[in-house]
């Protein structure tokens, strides 16, 4: 292993800060970025030489994979936290920016949400019952993947409302998600009823195993992209908290709305409360907590 290779899986390993899979995931980009690095032509590096000649080098070698805006700003994201930890933050440019690094496009009207009778025919077919009972939590509270795997029903279930510890959930934040309906009650109940006061991995198994096992039973029955469940469960909120479907789900765009000819001002303003009372619910809810990253699940 090369030396910058090393040292940096040392420092990864040496803090253990944030979820497993974050540690995990920028573990594995930081690997791949050091093997980049390599064969761009900087070589014998080690983690405390890092530059901002390394850093535009890398950029630019991205921009010509075509490597999405999204991908870069993540990637950029692992190379400040390695900067921020050999106390080298000044080596990088305030903003993405100044990289080159164009803002991230979040609007888009199709919907990438799972088909609710696809998704429900497949579940049929997993055999694993922790693993079915997680996607459906999933489903019914719009989840991530880690926060329905290390749910603990018992300690969750307030009634009328979840709680997700902050260890289950990216970014560290405790989180709630409000019961609204006879379906996320019935998925909880069973759920407590399965697992009693344990989490939704089994006892005889890691959550490293259970990751694996749920990859291998989804990819089985042909359910990817799920976090197009998280789209689902922000469509449905959003025709529950205002009566309209979202615009990526097919209903009106804010354009729309305020270029209609049949809408006084008055009922555009109260149509653009709504909308954006609603946004800032689902945002909190999904653990976003910032208004815009909603147009990445309802379209504007």
């Amino acid at each position: 292993m090369r030396d910058l290779n090393f040292e940096l899986k040392l420092l990864c390993l040496n803090c253990k800060e944030d979820s497993f899979v974050t540690q995990n995931d920028r573990l594995n980009v930081l690997q791949l970025i050091a093997n980049q690095l390599h064969n761009l032509g900087f070589r014998r590096m080690s983690v405390n030489g890092l530059k901002p000649k390394h850093v535009f080098s890398l950029v630019e070698f991205w921009k010509k994979q075509g490597i999405s805006v999204g991908t870069i700003k993540n990637r950029l994201a692992y190379i400040r936290w390695w900067a921020r930890k050999v106390g080298k933050t000044d080596m990088l440019p305030e903003t993405n920016a100044v990289l080159g690094v164009e803002n991230r496009v979040y609007v888009t009207n199709l919907s990438k949400a799972v088909d609710g009778v696809s998704f429900e025919k497949a579940l049929e077919f997993i055999s694993d019952k922790h693993i079915r009972l997680s996607l459906e939590l999933q489903a019914a509270f719009g989840l991530r993947r880690e926060e329905c795997l290390k749910f603990i029903p018992s300690w969750a279930d307030r009634d009328t409302y979840i709680v997700l510890k902050g260890s289950w959930c990216k970014g560290g934040q405790q989180r709630f998600v409000p019961v609204t309906n006879s379906y996320q009650r019935d998925v909880l109940d069973r759920a407590r009823l399965l697992v009693g006061f344990s989490s939704m991995i089994p006892s005889n198994r890691s959550f490293i195993q259970q990751v694996k096992l749920y990859e291998n039973l989804t990819l089985k029955v042909g359910l990817h992209k799920l976090h197009g469940l998280r789209h689902r469960y922000a469509q449905t909120r959003y025709f529950q908290l205002t009566g309209w479907l979202s615009p990526a789900d097919g209903g009106v765009s804010k354009d729309c709305v305020l270029a209609s000819s049949c809408l006084s001002v008055e009922q555009k303003q109260a149509w653009i409360k709504a909308d954006l009372d609603a946004r800032i619910t689902i945002s909190s809810e999904l653990g976003h907590h910032r208004e815009s990253i909603t147009a990445v699940y309802l379209g504007r």
